[in-house]
């Protein structure tokens, strides 16, 4: 797969974004966060997300290692493009990396919009009763005592 290849199955991919980032690395992201990286110079390195079964699959492979710096979130590299992962392999590798980031990034941010009810908070948070809501008592300022 070339690196214009990638690019346009990158860009297929729902609320991606592309960017140059540490002046060489071509870096695909949603939500702002990333979820593959591709060098532009020659040999066109190829970094990714992954799931932690993937991980230590891939890595036993011919010209795929733990990506340097991103190994310990489960990110591989496959050093040269074209050598270790067919096409179609790649897209699902990506198009996995894709779903992993997305899921984690926040609704409004990958495009997604979240329905919540009108009038009820979102889940996971609670809401305080009026009894658990401190006022100042009398006579004091931001319920401390005046001096």
């Amino acid at each position: 797969m070339t690196i214009d290849a990638i690019r346009a199955f990158c860009r297929t991919l729902p609320g991606t974004t592309e960017d140059i980032k540490w002046e060489h690395d071509l870096v695909f992201s949603v939500g702002g966060r990333m979820y593959a990286a591709v060098d532009v110079n020659p040999p066109h390195a190829l970094a990714f997300k992954c799931t932690a079964e993937t991980f230590g699959e891939l890595i036993e492979r011919d010209g795929v290692i733990p990506a340097p710096y991103l190994a310990r979130a489960m990110w591989v590299q496959q050093q040269r493009l074209d050598t270790a992962l067919e096409r179609s392999e790649l897209e699902d590798l990506l198009r996995t990396a894709h779903g992993i980031v997305s899921a984690k990034s926040p609704k409004k941010k990958t495009g997604k919009t979240a329905v919540r009810s009108k009038g009820k908070a979102a889940a996971g948070t609670k809401r305080k009763t009026a009894a658990q809501v401190k006022r100042p008592r009398a006579g004091h300022q931001s319920g401390r005592r005046a001096r």
